[in-house]
Parts: structure tokens; C-alpha cells; sequence
């Protein structure tokens, strides 16, 4: 059985149209996946403070990585194949997705520092960022940070290939979005088919 996990960011949750993307996504996977379902706000995961900080690097100066803590690198480096659903918010993606990224970066389990630079140690092939925007954005548009983000997360975590759904216009009066959506869903659906 292959493990997908679906990171979750959807701070609006059934009303959310990302989510309907990701549900695309999920239902066409093949069925030797299993799907895991994180909602990293539901989880309680905040930002690091100072003690935290301290916390954590004791746990990793003594080895301890297989401590409580680090049970979401675990299940990232684990995971064959990563669905982060998250809807395009501020030029980017809810912090609540940022806030996940600080929990599972941890040397020894999601990367490690060698003498020839950064290796990335999650096995999964693909990375896929499912996101919805209100307006219409290229590939290279400085104002949109969330791909450029996650293609970098890619590499630094060891995927083999960032793959990127996004349905584009949702929110731009007399641009037909619910279209916009629906062929987003189907790209989504087709690309999971494929995996």
C-alpha cells in the first residue's frame, strides 16, 4: 500500500473551494493509496517560540527523533506521495501551512546538512500544491510566492517532482469561475490518476 498524505490548509473548510480541488484529487488516486488527512490547525500546531525552540533542539542534540514530536516529519518523510491544499491568500498560502513547514523541517528525518550542501530524505516522488486564487496569475508572477515557495520545499525535503493544480480567475467579475473550478477539478483528477 502506497501512503498519500493530504495536508489540509483550508481555513474555510467545506465552503472552501480548495477543498473541493483536493476531494478531485483524493477520489481519482489509485486505490493502492491510503490517504492520511492533516489539518495542521486542528492538530494545534503554533509558531515556535523560544522555549519550544530550546525544546526541540535538546530532543535533536541527543538523537531522539523518534520522540512524540516529530511525528509529522515522520509521516512526511514517509509519505509517497505530499497534497498540500491550501487557497492563494496574501500572495502566497494561509500561515497555517508556514507554521507546518517550521514542525516537519528537521535535520535527520526531513533533510540533513552534508559537506556537498542540503540532501532531502522524504522518499515520496511527487509534491502537489491543489490551490484556488481569486485572480489570474502566470507561472513567473512576482506576486505569486506560494508556487516558488513549495517548488523550493520540494527540493529541500527530496522530492523527486513539484506538480501544481491551481484554478485561476475565481474571483474576477464576468470571468466564468465556477468553469475555472470545474476544469481545475479535472486537471486535479487527472493528474492523481496518473500517479
Amino acid at each position: 500500500m502506497k501512503k498519500a498524505l493530504l495536508i489540509d490548509c483550508c481555513v474555510r473548510k467545506d465552503r472552501s473551494r480548495t477543498a473541493r480541488l483536493a476531494e478531485a484529487f483524493v477520489k481519482a488516486l489509485p486505490e493502492e493509496y491510503e490517504v492520511t488527512r492533516l489539518d495542521p490547525a486542528a492538530e494545534g500546531l503554533v509558531p515556535f517560540d523560544l522555549k519550544s525552540l530550546d525544546a526541540r533542539d535538546a530532543l535533536l542534540a541527543a538523537g531522539q527523533t523518534d520522540h512524540p514530536r516529530f511525528r509529522y516529519a515522520r509521516q512526511l518523510a514517509e509519505a509517497d506521495v505530499a497534497i498540500v491544499a491550501a487557497p492563494f491568500w496574501d500572495l502566497s498560502f494561509p500561515a497555517i501551512f508556514k507554521v507546518y513547514i517550521e514542525h516537519v523541517s528537521v535535520e535527520g528525518i526531513t533533510f540533513r546538512s552534508t559537506a556537498e550542501g542540503l540532501q532531502g530524505l522524504c522518499r515520496g516522488t511527487d509534491l502537489v500544491l491543489l490551490t484556488t486564487r481569486g485572480g489570474i496569475y502566470g507561472e513567473h508572477d512576482p506576486l505569486e510566492q506560494g508556487t516558488p515557495y513549495l517548488r523550493g520545499i520540494q527540493r529541500f525535503f527530496g522530492f523527486d517532482r513539484f506538480r501544481c493544480v491551481a484554478a485561476d480567475g475565481l474571483d474576477i467579475v464576468g470571468f466564468d469561475g465556477p468553469g475555472a473550478l470545474r476544469d481545475a477539478c479535472e486537471k486535479a483528477a487527472a493528474l492523481a490518476a496518473s500517479l
